[in-house]
């Protein structure tokens, strides 16, 4: 592993670096990581093209496969900026609460998608006009997890308002493999405002880590597990109701 980059931004404990193995894949790749050693971001830098992780090509087939035609897109958590480089073709609108990623992801990781804007997702998200977007993604942590402030009851509310009639939201979370009481709270209140729901998750050893993508729309949603890159479907248990 050869480190890049090391510093504290006002947010996390950022580090960038070489490694010729990620995951057990052999080859060249580079990392954005936070404090917790979790990974925020992989660059395959033989094929800069490819998604390395699993989770970003599994919610882009949800968003393909729902909505072929999808347009206007609001992602919340930058990291590499994977994702808004997929999405460059269309109307994108990326919230990051941490300059710094940005700025690490422009000139370790070569991000050229669309424009930025810093500041609290939630807080920008409530600026955008009512019925706007096919998609809202949520793809945000602190030291804690996901915040919070994108899991509770009004949140779910506000993402309702901002989303079209088919539209959909998509989160990126983290919990405990098995029975995880917050993420089990996150999806039953997902469900008090979605008619639809679904669960997907990376299968785990028990009490592991486990990345988990939830997705709620009020029209049925439909998944093509091959195309999953891994993740399979997941029925969670009812959890309280995060209020706020």
């Amino acid at each position: 592993m050869k480190v890049l980059y090391r510093d504290k931004s006002e947010q996390h404990e950022l580090t960038v670096y070489d490694t010729r193995r990620l995951y057990g894949e052999q080859g060249k790749f580079r990392v954005l990581q936070f404090s917790d050693d979790a990974v925020q971001g992989a660059l395959d830098l033989e094929r800069p093209s490819r998604i390395v992780l699993e989770y970003p090509r599994a919610m882009l087939h949800l968003m393909e496969r729902n909505d072929p035609q999808y347009h206007r897109v609001f992602v919340v958590g930058h990291g590499i900026g994977t994702i808004p480089s997929y999405l460059s073709g269309r109307q994108v609108k990326v919230a990051e609460l941490d300059a710094e990623v940005v700025r690490l992801s422009r000139h370790f990781f070569g991000y050229t998608g669309p424009d930025v804007r810093i500041g609290d997702g939630r807080e920008l998200l409530e600026q955008e006009e009512s019925g706007t977007y096919d998609y809202i993604v949520i793809d945000a942590f602190s030291a804690a997890g996901t915040p919070e402030q994108f899991t509770n009851q009004s949140f779910f509310a506000l993402v309702k308002d901002k989303l079209d009639a088919d539209g959909a939201v998509l989160l990126n979370v983290f919990g405990r493999s098995g029975n995880d009481k917050l993420v089990n709270a996150i999806y039953t209140t997902l469900g008090t405002q979605f008619t639809y729901t679904r669960a997907f998750a990376l299968p785990a050893e028990p009490n592991d880590v486990q990345n988990r993508i939830l997705i709620g729309s009020h029209r049925p949603i439909d998944a093509h597990i091959k195309q999953m890159a891994g993740f399979v479907e997941q029925c969670l248990e009812e959890g309280y109701m995060i209020k706020g």
